[in-house]
């Protein structure tokens, strides 16, 4: 019995009723049929419930795949170190918008352009890198 559904198991135990010829005349024979109606009912719902989260982990196992397609695209492949192609030495930056306080991550070689685009609000940051040692 311990390898049966939860629908199956309660196929069984009405069919136990059944063969025990239950009077459902009685108080107790008839509380006895509305148990195993309900559990009847809680059977097949769990069985919707557990087809539904199936459907759900396929789709999931979906988003995640094409997320991990779409970070080897936009990073490079993955080298086990979770940087997918950034160099850890590579440092970034977090910058404030002085037009509508977003915070903007970046790296150095996009501040050393002198300017970037705040992506909030389209307002143009610019940098001013003269004064940094050549080093």
């Amino acid at each position: 019995m311990d390898n049966m559904t939860i629908a199956e198991k309660v196929s069984y135990i009405k069919g136990l009723a059944e063969g025990l010829k239950l009077n459902t005349e009685t108080n107790e024979g008839k509380i006895l049929a509305a148990i195993i109606d309900v559990l009847g009912d809680i059977a097949l719902n769990i069985e919707d419930i557990d087809s539904d989260l199936a459907d759900l982990t396929d789709v999931v196992d979906d988003v995640e795949n094409d997320l991990i397609d779409l970070e080897d695209e936009i990073y490079g492949d993955d080298d086990g170190s979770g940087s997918y192609g950034r160099d850890d030495d590579d440092d970034m930056y977090e910058i404030t918008c002085p037009e509508c306080g977003n915070t903007i991550t970046t790296d150095f070689d996009s501040i050393a352009d002198g300017t970037i685009n705040c992506p909030n609000c389209g307002n143009t940051l610019e940098f001013d890198l003269s004064q940094l040692d050549e080093d």
